[in-house]
């Protein structure tokens, strides 16, 4: 059996030890540009951790893969070939997980753009609750009834979402009939007062009581009194019953759906 001579040897040897210098240089420099990039959420409050950890992920594997191209070239094997490989591979995954590649780009756009935050109650995606967490793939939402559910984020992105904390103070529209034979003043009279006596509806902005409608069988009045945003329910579903009890110890009459029925003998 003929051994390999000297110069070949030393030749592997050193292609070896050039590979292995690569390898620990490759995987150095991959730790400092996933440092670097993570990094930058930590300098900027308005940057988003998962985001840039994401792109920190993303920084070092292509670093590390360019690092595995050299070692292959170290030692003669042709890399366009790999490449390619590697790019039909990619594409073929591309295709298969498009819609969970969807829901990451829409995750990025979320987190860059950030239209609602942890802790804010959002519309959006068919589900309307408080938002516990935001990923890359999901966003988990807590239902006012305490269900836990978990939406695509390309749903939330590619949709109309409604972020109802957005602002500080909300305005609350709510509509009342009263009948054409009522005394208009007194109910308006009568609403404002009840906003008045509300512990949650604020003075600045003044609430807002006007005639809108003449409808078949009652005026209506939009009602829109104003409140801060944690309180938008508790005005929203407490005032109705108010200005009902107010209405009706004003004398007020509150007109309701009726069918008059005339018999001929």
């Amino acid at each position: 059996m003929e051994l390999p001579s000297m110069d070949l040897m030393i030749k592997y040897g050193t292609n070896a030890l050039i590979a292995l210098v690569i390898i620990i240089i490759g995987f150095w420099i991959s730790g400092i540009v996933f440092r670097m990039v993570s990094g930058l959420s930590k300098k900027h409050a308005h940057l988003d951790d998962t985001l840039f950890n994401f792109l920190g992920s993303l920084a070092k594997y292509a670093v590390l893969a360019f690092t595995v191209l050299m070692v292959l070239g170290r030692f003669g094997i042709e890399t366009t070939s790999i490449v390619a490989l590697i790019g039909a591979a990619g594409l073929a995954i591309g295709l298969a997980l498009q819609g969970t590649l969807s829901n990451l780009a829409a995750g990025v756009m979320l987190i860059m753009f950030r239209p609602f935050k942890v802790g804010d109650f959002v519309d959006g995606g068919g589900v309307f609750g408080n938002v516990k967490a935001i990923s890359l793939f999901t966003t988990e939402f807590e239902t006012f009834d305490h269900q836990h559910i978990i939406v695509p984020n390309s749903k939330l992105w590619g949709d109309n979402l409604t972020n109802h904390s957005h602002h500080a103070v909300r305005g609350v529209d709510m509509t009342f009939g009263v009948a054409y034979s009522a005394d208009l003043d007194l109910a308006r009279k009568t609403i404002m007062q009840v906003l008045a006596d509300h512990p949650h509806v604020l003075a600045d902005p003044a609430p807002f009581v006007e005639v809108e409608t003449l409808n078949s069988s009652s005026v209506d009045f939009i009602v829109r009194p104003f409140c801060n945003g944690e309180h938008y329910f508790d005005v929203r579903y407490s005032v109705p019953e108010q200005v009902k009890r107010a209405l009706d110890k004003a004398g007020v009459e509150i007109p309701f759906p009726h069918t008059k029925v005339i018999m001929e003998k």
